[in-house]
């Protein structure tokens, strides 16, 4: 008895010639399942097309069903295998032409493609929007009366500071990186007929057939995937919600450099918070930070954190917190985060800020002006340190966690604090 999976086309323990004498006067697509002498782990599929016999190692678990390979197509049934299998025979053979101009392909190639024949202008728009200068929220005039007081030390480090952020750097220097956001292709089966936006040629086979971002809906083959380059215009309706949605994909697809929840929670804390004592470090009530939670999440930009609805101005810094707490790649990115604590090995301070300037050009565009708008806001807070007891240090030991990934067993955070607390001192000479 066989596997009852592989139903009648199993044909038991059979060597390769018995197979070959079996199938040759078969029509194309004919086929059987048998075992290969000595094989344990895997049956054979022996399949005929253009008078030929062909043969493949086939897999099957319950969880995946059948495959040729781990990392190829999956198929429910044996069937579907055929199938997509004669479909891809018939193509290199009657269409080799066509497959020896895509295997030819280069990332060049995109700016001919569907894709951007379509969405030429989009890209456009997004690409100037994304350029606009950020306009930061003005801090109320009765709050820059407030008194501060500066020691000697820290006197001689803001000169330090301001002659280093006065200093002409070569203009190329001061260029951040491009606009990129990666596909996120998975692996898709298409209805009806479908062409790859790369190439233009047909998506064909049944199953599988090749490959869609699940942000933008851009579909290719596989082979064409892997030339398409970073260039994902999400579109709203795919996102669902903003929490814990990566930061490049939301700003992408709201088409603004901060994102809205943002802006609208710092204005909200610089309007009414400036002065609260301990704002950021005392936690507001957990359930009505979930219901504005919610209602971001619903509403988007048409929800109310107004003080009428939310009076308790530490709910609005909680939700600020915890979204970015919840970005699936911290605001500090993985990959960068070295370049940041590197640069606390300075001896000057003036180092230091040249430093910390190189490691926030490393950052993802998205990233890196979020978290100067972040930074310039907590600069602003950490000036009135001697009314509301937050002073960079105290800012530092509450964001870091949130900023910067750190492993949730790490305890001593002080050498994340320091760095934190010295981007946000010197915020205006990093981000120049």
């Amino acid at each position: 008895m066989g596997p009852t999976r592989y139903g009648k086309e199993y044909h038991g323990t059979m060597n390769h010639k018995e197979c070959e004498e079996m199938l040759k006067d078969k029509p194309d697509g004919s086929y059987l399942i048998r075992r290969s002498p000595g094989a344990d782990n895997y049956y054979t599929l022996s399949l005929r097309f253009a008078k030929t016999t062909k043969h493949f190692k086939i897999f099957y678990s319950p969880e995946k069903g059948h495959y040729l390979r781990e990392n190829f197509k999956k198929f429910e049934t044996i069937q579907e295998m055929v199938a997509d299998g004669l479909v891809d025979f018939y193509m290199r053979l009657h269409a080799a032409p066509i497959l020896k101009e895509m295997m030819s392909q280069t990332k060049k190639c995109y700016e001919q493609s569907p894709y951007m024949t379509l969405h030429r202008r989009k890209l456009r728009s997004l690409c100037s929007e994304l350029c606009k200068p950020t306009k930061l929220p003005m801090v109320q005039d009765s709050l820059e009366t407030a008194d501060t007081e500066i020691a000697d030390e820290r006197d001689s480090d803001k000169e330090e500071v301001d002659r280093v952020a006065s200093e002409k750097s070569d203009p190329y220097d001061n260029a951040y990186p491009e606009y990129e956001k990666q596909h996120a292709f998975k692996t898709h089966t298409f209805k009806g007929l479908n062409w790859c936006e790369f190439c233009a040629n047909f998506l064909w086979g049944f199953t599988s057939q090749g490959v869609k971002c699940d942000d933008c809906g851009f579909m290719a083959h596989f082979k064409c995937s892997e030339l398409v380059p970073a260039k994902c215009v999400p579109d709203l309706k795919r996102l669902r919600g903003i929490f814990g949605v990566d930061l490049t994909t939301l700003v992408t697809a709201h088409k603004c450099r901060i994102p809205f929840i943002v802006k609208k929670c710092v204005e909200e804390v610089e309007n009414h918070g400036m002065l609260q004592e301990g704002i950021y470090r005392i936690s507001g009530f957990a359930d009505e930070i979930e219901a504005l939670k919610m209602a971001l999440d619903k509403d988007g930009e048409k929800a109310d954190v107004s003080g009428q609805v939310y009076s308790n101005i530490n709910v609005i810094a909680g939700v600020l917190k915890l979204y970015l707490r919840l970005l699936p790649v911290p605001l500090i990115t993985f990959q960068s985060f070295p370049l940041f604590m590197e640069s606390m090995r300075e001896k000057s301070i003036g180092e230091q800020v040249i430093a910390l300037r190189n490691a926030v050009k490393a950052l993802p565009p998205a990233h890196l002006h979020c978290l100067k708008y972040i930074l310039e806001h907590l600069n602003r807070i950490a000036s009135h340190h001697t009314i509301n007891k937050m002073n960079e240090h105290n800012l530092a030991t509450v964001f870091a966690p949130t900023l910067i990934a750190t492993p949730q067993h790490m305890t001593d955070l002080s050498q994340e604090i320091g760095m934190l607390a010295a981007l946000i001192s010197h915020c205006h000479a990093i981000f120049l």
